[in-house]
């Protein structure tokens, strides 16, 4: 009898150890299968921008270039005019993520903290405008700025404002730009987090509004700020749609990416998809490549700042 129990515990415990090992093994094909998935398109990409010409048409030719070359590098950089357009770029997504991270944190403050009439109206609205495509409001918002005349107090038509940066820092500035409805809720959940106690205390020791607001509240909301700024940078500087509207012909490297492969083989672009596929695969890593790496020097603030916001 004991012989028995004792081989029935074994067998137990075997299958015990069994089915952990399948789980283990189980979950390591599944981080393997979506790695593959994520990984796949950029290791291409990378494959092919070391290719030669002869590479593209050499059917032995899978993801290692038989002839690597920095060719395509090299006339990316020049034909897309690379340094002035990373300037421009640059500028651009910095100054709009600095002013959408100073209305959205006011904006959220105030949502979390104080109660107003129609608090939740305006709540839904902000909440609603991220459920809003730009190509449905994009043709007031170019006419607006197009004629931009500000409460009807300028003379005339108004000013031009399309082919300059205002555009996006006047979205920006108010409230209303690109994304702007996520960092709001962003905010306003990492400010309804914090302990109310902190407000009280400081309204307590003759602090107003705006004291309590920049000397405690916000030293607190610094995690959720750089989760706001990051995504905002990021958005602005992969951004097509909206700069191809407000900015025009200006240099910035998502235009300059559409119209290098028109600018190395000329009208000859249109039949030779191929070629033109290495110099898009090249352009394309030039403008990630600057986002890799602030994520890899500012991981350890974004990983922090998401887990203490709660993203996920």
């Amino acid at each position: 009898m004991e012989l028995k129990l004792n081989n029935k515990a074994r067998s137990f415990i075997n299958m015990s150890n069994f089915m952990k090992l399948f789980a283990v093994l189980f979950r390591f094909l599944i981080v393997v299968a979506i790695c593959y998935i994520i990984l796949f398109p950029l290791i291409t990409k990378v494959a092919s921008s070391f290719m030669s010409r002869t590479d593209i048409w050499d059917q032995t030719v899978n993801l290692i270039p038989r002839n690597p070359t920095l060719v395509n590098y090299t006339l990316a950089f020049e034909y897309m005019d690379f340094t002035t357009a990373f300037l421009n770029s640059f500028i651009l997504a910095f100054v709009v993520s600095l002013f959408q991270l100073l209305s959205c944190t006011l904006i959220g403050y105030g949502f979390a903290s104080f109660d107003f009439k129609g608090k939740n109206f305006w709540f839904f609205l902000v909440i609603f405008s991220l459920v809003i495509p730009p190509e449905l409001i994009i043709t007031p918002l170019y006419l607006n700025f197009r004629f931009f005349n500000f409460l009807g107090l300028m003379p005339g038509d108004g000013i031009n404002l399309i082919g300059t940066n205002w555009p996006f820092i006047l979205l920006a500035a108010t409230g209303t730009g690109y994304k702007n409805g996520l960092f709001i809720y962003i905010m306003r959940q990492f400010f309804k987090g914090m302990p109310k106690g902190l407000a009280e205390a400081a309204y307590v020791d003759g602090a107003g509004p705006f004291r309590t607001f920049f000397k405690i509240m916000l030293p607190g909301a610094v995690p959720g700020m750089v989760i706001v700024f990051l995504f905002s940078f990021v958005w602005q500087w992969n951004d097509y749609f909206l700069t191809t509207m407000f900015v025009g012909q200006r240099n910035i490297l998502p235009l300059a990416l559409e119209e290098l492969p028109r600018a190395v083989l000329g009208d000859q672009y249109l039949h030779l998809p191929e070629e033109a596929s290495l110099l898009i695969n090249t352009g394309s890593l030039m403008i990630i490549l600057p986002l890799v790496l602030l994520y890899i020097f500012l991981q350890k603030y974004f990983v922090e700042s998401v887990q203490r916001s709660g993203i996920k």
